[in-house]
């Protein structure tokens, strides 16, 4: 009896039914176009930005989908350099960690070069630099051999293992291997989305190394997707989707190995899955994005060098609170000229003084007009107290405490305005300002002006 697709006498001859898979297949390149059509149309650093964001996460993600966890900063500064991007101090990377780099980059980078299977061995040795899986020593940088005993993918506590599939014996390995790669480089008739779906059960099926073959056989996906866009450039991750329909993802994989060589359902689940990888594409360039939009509103701003360094510092995610001497220290400039250029900033509306106080003078980031509106709620609520005290007369304490709730109310109001999904409207702001004047509460001119331009920028 057969178990397995690969011990079928038709194999690999795969079939699929493109009727079914037509409407799927155009759905998904129409989000692909847009997706990079949208990219495309960013700068060229903030283009660059998103490619390593987005291949920071295809590296991350592959390798968690085997429950390898890579350091998050040595991913990125590999990438970095590797691509010739400055992002400041870079930071010592692992061995283990720049081969993965490096697989992913070749499959990526040099997409339209042949897959050879001196080009696999290279990316597996990459991989284990030091010949080893955790503590087992494997063959590294050659097809598995028959000494290594069956291929198979096991899971469960011992004595109590299930086979969930068997790969082919190790004697077949250059024969089936052959025959993949002389169909991977065809220049056929097949969208090459398509040739990455099979492309990729294709070889987790064959299974020709001890170890790796996942990650292998995803770079083998992200080939082929980097061949159906003719780009190098990433602007999104399959693997972080899978590795969030993990589960689903080994279902189906095990479900077209076990069954026969029509394998329409495993190319639809693959389609449906990079189409959400496309949506997901949103939160992995969220930051990229924010930056993007924010500098779109403010092109006509008057900011010196020095001040766009420093809001480009702050917009990558500036760790601790920014003071003029942090900022005279990035912009490499005196106390002084730190000072006139913050004060510049705060009269664009780009920077307030924080509201929180504190032992020296800091400053937030306004990006957005919810940026602005929940910092003038945070300057109200922290002086709610001074408003009751001088309000005009005395007052009983129930007084008091009723015209500090009425004040924190008014906050409160702001803040939900602040994060409503529609973008907030100066008349709402207006109804509440109004309403804190009647409470004898002036917030500070600035930044009521803040959330003006903010608003008036349509941030």
């Amino acid at each position: 009896m057969r178990t397995y697709i690969h011990e079928r006498p038709d194999w690999p001859t795969f079939t699929w039914s493109h009727v079914q898979l037509a409407a799927q297949l155009g759905s998904v390149r129409h989000h692909q176009g847009r997706l990079i059509g949208r990219m495309e149309g960013l700068g060229f650093q903030l283009r660059a930005e998103a490619v390593l964001q987005s291949l920071t996460e295809e590296v991350l993600k592959s390798s968690e989908i085997e429950g390898e966890v890579l350091d998050r900063d040595q991913v990125r500064s590999s990438l970095a350099r590797r691509l010739g991007m400055d992002i400041g101090a870079l930071t010592p990377v692992d061995r283990d960690v720049e081969g993965v780099v490096e697989m992913m980059l070749d499959a990526t980078q040099n997409y339209a070069a042949p897959l050879t299977k001196e080009r696999l061995l290279a990316w597996h040795a990459a991989l284990f630099p030091t010949g080893r899986s955790g503590m087992n020593k494997i063959t590294v940088g050659a097809w598995r051999t028959a000494e290594s005993g069956p291929m198979q993918v096991v899971s469960g506590p011992v004595g109590r293992e299930r086979v969930h599939f068997e790969a082919p014996h190790a004697d077949v390995l250059d024969r089936e291997m052959r025959t993949f790669l002389a169909w991977f480089n065809a220049k056929e008739a097949i969208d090459p989305v398509l040739v990455a779906a099979v492309a990729h059960l294709w070889f987790v099926t064959i299974h020709p190394f001890e170890d790796g073959n996942g990650r292998i056989g995803r770079a083998i996906a992200d080939m082929a997707l980097a061949r159906s866009e003719g780009s190098p450039r990433r602007f999104y991750s399959l693997s972080a989707q899978i590795r969030v329909e993990r589960k689903p993802y080994y279902d189906h994989l095990e479900a077209a190995q076990h069954g026969d060589l029509d394998i329409t359902a495993w190319i639809a689940w693959f389609l449906g899955c990079l189409d959400r990888a496309f949506a997901g594409s949103e939160s992995i360039l969220a930051s990229v994005l924010r930056k993007a939009h924010f500098w779109e509103a403010h092109t006509g701003a008057p900011l010196n060098d020095r001040q766009r360094t420093v809001v480009n510092r702050l917009l990558n995610g500036f760790e601790g609170k920014l003071t003029s001497s942090k900022y005279a220290a990035l912009a490499k400039c005196s106390q002084d000229t730190a000072s006139r250029d913050i004060d510049d900033l705060i009269d664009c509306g780009v920077l307030a003084k924080d509201p929180g106080g504190g032992r020296s003078t800091s400053y937030v980031l306004i990006v957005t007009a919810g940026d602005a509106l929940e910092t003038v709620a945070r300057y109200v609520r922290l002086h709610a107290d001074k408003t009751v005290r001088d309000g005009a007369g005395l007052l009983s304490p129930d007084e008091t405490l009723a015209r500090r709730r009425a004040v924190e109310a008014l906050a409160d109001r702001m803040e939900v305005l602040a994060k409503a999904e529609e973008p907030p409207r100066y008349a709402d702001f207006e109804v509440l300002l109004r309403e804190l004047h009647g409470s004898g509460f002036h917030p500070d001119e600035r930044l009521v002006a803040a959330v003006a331009q903010t608003i008036r920028r349509g941030l």
